[in-house]
């Protein structure tokens, strides 16, 4: 990319630009902190003049090299939220619309290939622009409400402009095609939160209404938007909630089976909750009962829970499912599907929860998030479901709380009543308790952990959970003072429970920090977790594991914390390790090959997989039982050879 000298001759703006710039960097040299205030208001002139966004485009990579993203969330663009940046855009303050809109562009050029950037890929980029884009289709015309006209200086305009040159270069004809299928990959996945989601899906179905907007062929778009606002013959004109009660009213018993059977399909196909489901359901209550069991598509496992805890699952519907909180809806079928009802303390827990009264302080603080169209507990009750039941669904947003988030994840697999303890732990005494080698730990007056300020961008338990669950995992860390090992060797059994292994290998040395026996390290991983040299053992409990990820290019980004989940051959008979990433998004190219599949190779929702070989080249440290080792002498060398050159070559060159 290289700028041309002709546009600051011609346009005042951009010489003032390039002004500030250069000033910018001379003084980063005394000062890192120093602010971009001057970039940012030069940069808000530069797009109001002809070309300007073209000229700014062009000095992308002079931005980056003089610190315009640095100091804050746009310098680090893999953790960027597409939700987020569209009410940066269309509501922020003129030096946060202005930094979001150089970051597209940025974001645009590394998407069409006209810059590399070391912490995103061209197709995460181009993925991101796609929801942007979609979010913002009510500009697809080119026309701006009235709330953007009257935006102080000319912010409306530059929103608009800047949305017409991403479509111009991303392309409309396949903006829309594009959208659906990045709302389909999404969807796949089967994350809890499902209201950015949601959005895209709203903004497609007003561009296939719109008549200046030439939609013809597309069906895909059609069936997506058929089941959030059309899944069944009832709502198929999305009349509204009073006209379609009305309906529901004078349905008799084939017509409302018809309507639940629709509803279950449309929400198992794709994961997201029509918000006319939930008043189907609370309809049925008390008249239908019987016809609960198919709005849910509960099979004959799910159907036994429900009758056997009727009592429960028909209380939970009248408290917890409501068209705010739709998306409950799946996480109740999931969890009844999972048999967890059938442990006696998980029913028990259940009942506390449904009646739980909330501190004042957790109270306010879910509504602040989530609104006040119902009460706190009842958002509570229903992220308790959702997460029970898509115990893979949960994602820690823009938040580095990974450890804290598979716990949840982790607890909600396989350890369900414990999470509901520590549920009401946190929502009725704004506390939790837990031991670390003897020593009791009560998250209240604990220093913040890794997240400084509490997450607002989760589920409702994640929200009220994760800040204490940061606080003691710190803090078991400070007891564990100075050690001999990684301290999650010792944290983590503590942490999490029981079926953690108590044999732990990391691959870097605690005491030089560097690669330590590498090869070595690789073959005890393929000892303890292949099937075909561990005695064919499979994975009976996620297990907490570190690695390394990589970008595109296979550099190193940071160090995270997922779960391994099972290891299985795959439908061409390769070796497969799937994972739980609590990140929002598991579908990541880490370089050199690598792509991490979510829905092609045999996943279950929720997971992540690559290669076992794979898998283990961005592996740093992993649990496992010590009685259960397999037999070291038997995995083949040019297997331990391949994974430690993927790794040697990619994020371990950083550690060697």
């Amino acid at each position: 990319m290289n700028s041309s000298l002709s546009d600051s001759v011609a346009n005042p703006a951009v010489t003032t630009f390039d002004k500030a710039l250069e000033q910018l960097a001379l003084a980063r040299q005394n000062d890192p902190k120093a602010r971009n205030t001057q970039v940012l208001e030069a940069a808000l002139a530069v797009m109001q003049a002809p070309g300007g966004l073209d000229a700014l485009y062009a000095r992308v990579p002079a931005m980056e090299a003089n610190g315009v993203f640095t100091n804050g969330d746009w310098g680090k663009p893999a953790i960027l939220q597409p939700a987020l940046a569209v009410r940066t855009l269309r509501q922020g303050a003129p030096d946060f619309t202005a930094i979001e809109a150089l970051s597209e562009l940025r974001l645009l050029a590394v998407a069409m290939g006209d810059y590399r950037h070391p912490g995103i890929s061209a197709e995460r980029a181009r993925n991101f622009l796609t929801q942007v884009t979609a979010l913002n289709l009510d500009l697809l015309s080119g026309q701006m409400s009235e709330a953007d006209r009257e935006r102080p200086q000319g912010l409306g305009q530059i929103v608009n402009s800047l949305y017409q040159y991403l479509l111009e270069r991303l392309g409309y004809e396949s903006i829309l095609e594009s959208l659906v299928d990045e709302v389909r990959r999404l969807l796949a996945q089967r994350p809890i939160q499902t209201d950015s989601i949601k959005q895209m899906v709203s903004q497609i179905a007003k561009c296939l209404f719109d008549p200046e907007i030439d939609t013809t062929g597309m069906h895909k778009a059609a069936r997506l938007v058929s089941a959030l606002f059309g899944a069944s013959t009832g709502c198929r004109d999305d009349p509204g909630f009073a006209v379609y009660g009305e309906r529901l009213g004078a349905m008799d018993e084939a017509a409302l089976t018809e309507e639940a059977h629709s509803f279950a399909r449309a929400m198992h196909e794709t994961g997201m909750v029509s918000p006319y489901h939930p008043l189907l359901l609370r309809h049925l209550r008390g008249q239908w009962d019987e016809l609960i069991p198919q709005a849910l598509g509960l099979s004959i496992t799910g159907n036994d829970v429900l009758q056997c805890y009727r009592q429960i699952v028909l209380k939970l519907i009248d408290d917890a499912i409501h068209p705010e909180t739709s998306q409950a809806v799946y996480g109740l079928a999931l969890f009844l599907e999972r048999g967890s009802l059938f442990t006696p303390a998980v029913a028990a827990g259940l009942w506390r929860q449904i009646e739980l009264r909330l501190s004042q302080a957790v109270a306010a603080q879910i509504s602040e998030v989530f609104g006040d169209a119902l009460p706190p507990r009842v958002f509570l009750l229903a992220g308790v479901l959702s997460l029970l039941g898509q115990p893979l669904g949960i994602g820690q947003g823009n938040n580095p709380t990974c450890q804290s988030v598979i716990g949840l994840s982790m607890w909600a697999f396989n350890d369900a009543d414990y999470l509901l303890q520590l549920v009401v732990w946190a929502a009725r005494d704004d506390d939790v308790l837990m031991r670390f080698e003897g020593q009791h730990i009560n998250s209240q007056h604990l220093e913040p952990g890794l997240a400084k300020e509490a997450p607002t961008d989760v589920d409702p338990v994640s929200l009220i959970l994760v800040p204490h669950l940061d606080r003691i995992y710190g803090e078991m860390g400070r007891l564990c003072g100075e050690r001999d090992d990684d301290l999650h060797r010792w944290i983590n059994p503590e942490m999490y429970g029981w079926w953690v292994g108590h044999g732990f290998i990391s691959g870097i040395s605690q005491e030089t920090g560097k690669i330590h026996d590498y090869e070595d390290f690789i073959r005890h991983f393929y000892a303890c977790y292949h099937p075909y040299y561990n005695g064919n053992i499979p994975v009976i409990h996620p297990q907490p594991a570190g690695i390394a990820v990589t970008d595109s290019g296979g550099r190193l980004v940071g160090r995270h914390a997922i779960t391994i989940v099972r290891v299985n051959l795959d439908r061409a008979g390769e070796m497969r390790l799937y994972f739980y990433n609590p990140n929002n998004d598991s579908g990541q190219d880490w370089g050199q090959g690598i792509n991490c599949s979510t829905q092609s190779n045999g996943e279950r929702h929720g997971e992540a997989s690559l290669s076992f070989a794979e898998f283990a080249s961005r592996l740093c440290v992993f649990h496992y039982d010590t009685r259960e080792l397999g037999e070291l002498s038997v995995v083949p060398e040019q297997d331990i050879a391949h994974a430690t050159k993927l790794g040697r070559t990619s994020w371990a060159a950083d550690y060697e």
